[in-house]
């Protein structure tokens, strides 16, 4: 499937939070949660800026949606692939469809989101790709503690 006008304004959106949290210091991953072309909420990984293990951008777009009578009706975009956490999290508010900026520089869990019933797409957007890969070069360690790799 491809990408809508929608989609690519919100990713655009996704990936602007992924570069607010870079220069502040923080892990580059930026999420927006819509309802068709209506913005619920933004946010962005917190995990270095408040000190919150589990701050990623998703949960973050997720806590500023406060209480939803569903989000059955709404999409989910991430400038990266959502982790573990993340993706159970997706599954469990029943989020229907995922639209993720790159998995190139972090990626696997794509597969559990599709069997599970939710319509993933992923864009292959350079510009998170580039922002990602500058990350992970200048910040190793931060990125081995964001994925919890030893």
């Amino acid at each position: 499937m491809s990408l809508t006008d929608t989609d690519r304004r919100f990713l655009r959106i996704a990936y602007d939070e992924a570069k607010a949290g870079f220069d502040e210091g923080g892990c580059p991953i930026g999420s927006v949660i819509a309802r068709g072309e209506t913005e619920v909420a933004r946010g962005r990984n917190q995990r270095v800026q408040k000190g919150d293990p589990i701050a990623h951008g998703e949960m973050d777009a997720l806590r500023k949606a406060g209480r939803q009578k569903t989000y059955r009706d709404t999409t989910l975009y991430t400038s990266l692939s959502p982790c573990m956490m993340c993706s159970g999290t997706i599954v469990q508010f029943g989020i229907p469809r995922v639209v993720i900026a790159e998995n190139t520089t972090f990626g696997g869990n794509e597969d559990f989101l599709r069997e599970r019933g939710v319509e993933v797409i992923v864009a292959g957007d350079p510009d998170c790709i580039a922002l990602m890969q500058r990350f992970i070069k200048e910040r190793p360690e931060l990125w081995a503690e964001d994925i919890a790799d030893d």
